[in-house]
């Protein structure tokens, strides 16, 4: 599933609170230096203009390093993550603790890092994946999964089969709830942990979907 976070815009959004941010500055310097302007009303709008520009700092600082909004635009992730659904992604979790299986994550697409994508990490660095029949197994072992989507047959997953294949060190194996409509790893390859952006926490929106990703 690929994730468009306002894509139809020609920056990005800290490029575009940058651009804001400087457009304040400049306007406060202006106005600071308008003599014409009353004083009380001179001061009363550099202080907004302040607070402004404290607004727009605070929320590049918040989207670089804390956390990102993104849009869920199709289905592979379903049950999890429905067309529509908006996330909160954590950019801070993985300072502090290594990727696990199971998480929902966000990354940059392999195959052009300009675009972002939302999967589930199935396996690790140094294991071996195998899907046998839709079954996962980790190192020749069935692993236990809730989230695949299920099908009229009563199947947890579609029925596929990959692998073996051992994933290289420093990278993921990724897979989408929606086994049956996901392009993921199965497809595209393994994932770099440098292209990890962070961790799907929680839908904020719309309101009947509020919740914790699990």
């Amino acid at each position: 599933m690929r994730l468009e976070f306002l894509d139809r815009l020609p920056l990005s959004i800290p490029s575009l609170i940058l651009l804001l941010a400087g457009v304040l500055i400049v306007a406060r310097i202006i106005v600071k230096r308008t003599y014409v302007i009353p004083p009380a009303w001179r001061s009363s709008i550099v202080e907004t203009l302040d607070a402004s520009i404290f607004a727009a700092v605070l929320s590049l600082l918040i989207i670089t390093f804390v956390v990102q909004a993104f849009f869920i635009p199709s289905g592979s992730m379903e049950p999890t993550l429905a067309i529509g659904d908006r996330i909160l992604v954590s950019k801070f979790t993985y300072r502090f603790g290594p990727v696990r299986r199971g998480d929902v994550i966000v990354f940059h697409y392999p195959l052009n890092p300009g675009k972002d994508f939302v999967k589930r990490v199935v396996a690790l660095g140094g294991e071996t994946v195998d899907l046998r029949d839709g079954v996962v197994l980790i190192n020749a072992s069935p692993i236990s999964e809730l989230y695949p989507t299920a099908l009229a047959s009563g199947d947890r997953a579609c029925t596929s089969n990959y692998g073996p294949q051992r994933v290289p060190v420093g990278q993921i194996f990724v897979l989408g709830d929606n086994r049956c409509n996901s392009e993921d790893s199965r497809f595209f390859g393994f994932v770099p942990d440098e292209n990890v952006i962070g961790k799907a926490l929680l839908v904020y929106w719309p309101l009947p979907r509020i919740g914790v990703v699990h």
